[in-house]
């Protein structure tokens, strides 16, 4: 019932610009209102205090099912029944992965619709990954220990929960307002201002043209566009330390926050000097630049034309795509935090090598992490290498060529959007099943895999 609230917005744009989609939204709207109303009337005198397991099941279903219900608009717009999920998965998920081309041409009701679908998964994806997942010990959030109230360190759901997620979607709103309002000053009209801004805040990636942020052809756009790029990519827990508990200095000291900018600062000069020995067309210090903090963050923003540039600029990128945002954030990937947590066990495991009985202890800043930690962390960097097989070994049989395939799992999984190749602009040239693939790595990844995964062992369904 309240997801069916946000199809009252796409009715108001479609009443201003009259583009005569208005009756789409209306039928969604009575819909997903009427099956949710149906629902509560037949819950409504139940309590009960929800499990570990009911929290598993819960948060897979909260995005599954309100794909399905986002993906009526679609289908009402005239798409296939699979084109719609993915696009509507795509935009939950905050992934981007599109498979509508000639944006111009859609009405601006269903432009704004699919801005708002990513903007919706964005805010309903920081207090899972803050307030609910490190509850239940899934999710990134548990690795990174913290000093928020009822967030990490109550082990059931109180009201203090409810009020650490109100201060986080406050947060949250405040930086799409904001980001809006820089857009529109920098030049965009009113309705990109804010289509946009939904989409940058939430790291999702879509846009109202084909051409992306480079329909706009604007430096200053694009600034505003890196630096919300950035705010968002950064642990929410760093964001509420600095407006509700007035300690700013936390972004200078955080270990995750400076490993993210070190990765992204080493990728960019690595794209500059590939650029630079290429023999391939050019890309600018400036495309290279935004691309760099796009892809990084997860957003999947574009400014060029990326197939014309050395195939190695690309691969460089996916990567970094691959080690991905902060936790805690609304970015993807597999986590700053883990691949911090990675690199620094590897490295102690070297040292014991050469001194045995040497006691080492694993920190990150001045946090110590406990062993069961690190190796939990390889335990998931294991399961993710594995899922990512299987899911490319799928994708190459449905008969996808292999770099196709391999950007568009890593894109998928990772929440980033756009691939290489073919799937480089829109993933309407793979097949049903490809789709239907690509729409299960983008909620495996959005769920950081074992929250889903658990869901298909027998031992789960056991009492």
């Amino acid at each position: 019932m309240f997801f069916s609230t946000s199809f009252i917005f796409p009715i108001i744009t479609s009443l201003i610009y009259k583009d005569g989609a208005m009756s789409v939204f209306v039928i969604t709207f009575l819909i997903v209102f009427i099956v949710g109303f149906i629902g509560w009337l037949i819950s409504r005198n139940t309590v009960e205090d929800m499990s570990h397991k009911d929290g598993f099941l819960v948060i897979t279903l909260f995005w599954v099912v309100l794909s399905s219900a986002g993906s009526i608009p679609f289908m009402l717009s005239g798409m296939t029944f699979i084109d719609s999920f993915f696009e509507s998965m795509s935009g939950i998920t905050t992934t981007g992965a599109t498979v509508i081309s000639n944006l111009s041409t859609l009405p601006e009701s269903l432009l704004l619709y699919r801005q708002l679908l990513q903007w919706m998964g964005g805010m309903g994806l920081i207090v899972l990954a803050i307030a609910v997942m490190p509850l239940l010990g899934i999710g990134g959030g548990q690795l990174y220990k913290t000093e928020i109230p009822g967030a990490m360190n109550d082990q059931k759901l109180t009201p203090r929960i409810k009020e650490t997620a109100q201060a986080l979607w406050l947060i949250y709103l405040l930086l799409t307002v904001s980001c809006a309002l820089f857009y529109f000053f920098a030049g965009m009209n009113a309705f990109d201002a804010i289509s946009h801004s939904l989409s940058t805040v939430s790291i999702g990636g879509f846009s109202t043209y084909d051409q992306s942020i480079g329909y706009f052809n604007n430096g200053m756009i694009e600034a505003v566009c890196i630096f919300f790029m950035l705010l968002s990519a950064l642990s929410f827990t760093l964001h509420y330390f600095a407006f509700y508990m007035k300690k700013p200095l936390k972004y200078l000291y955080d270990p995750e926050l400076r490993f993210f900018i070190s990765i992204m600062a080493i990728i960019f000069l690595l794209s500059v000097l590939m650029n630079y020995i290429s023999t391939q067309e050019q890309a600018s210090i400036r495309e290279l630049l935004f691309h760099s903090v796009s892809i990084v963050t997860t957003t999947g923003f574009s400014i060029g034309d990326t197939n014309q540039w050395s195939p190695s600029i690309g691969f460089l990128f996916l990567i970094g795509a691959f080690i991905g945002a902060c936790s805690g954030s609304v970015g993807g990937g597999i986590k700053s935090w883990r691949v911090l947590i990675m690199i620094n066990y590897a490295y102690i495991n070297l040292k014991k090598m050469i001194h045995p009985n040497a006691v080492i202890t694993l920190k990150i800043g001045t946090k110590s992490v406990e062993n069961d930690v690190a190796a939990s962390v390889w335990g998931f960097f294991s399961i993710y290498v594995i899922s990512f097989i299987i899911l490319l070994l799928g994708l190459v049989a449905t008969g996808l060529d292999f770099q196709s395939a391999f950007s568009a799992v890593g894109a998928c999984l990772n929440n980033l959007g756009p691939g290489l190749g073919e799937v480089a602009q829109t993933y309407d040239s793979v097949s049903t099943v490809g789709k239907g693939i690509l729409s299960f790595a983008m909620i495996l990844g959005r769920l950081e895999i074992f929250t889903l995964l658990v869901l298909f062992t027998p031992i789960f369904w056991q009492k």
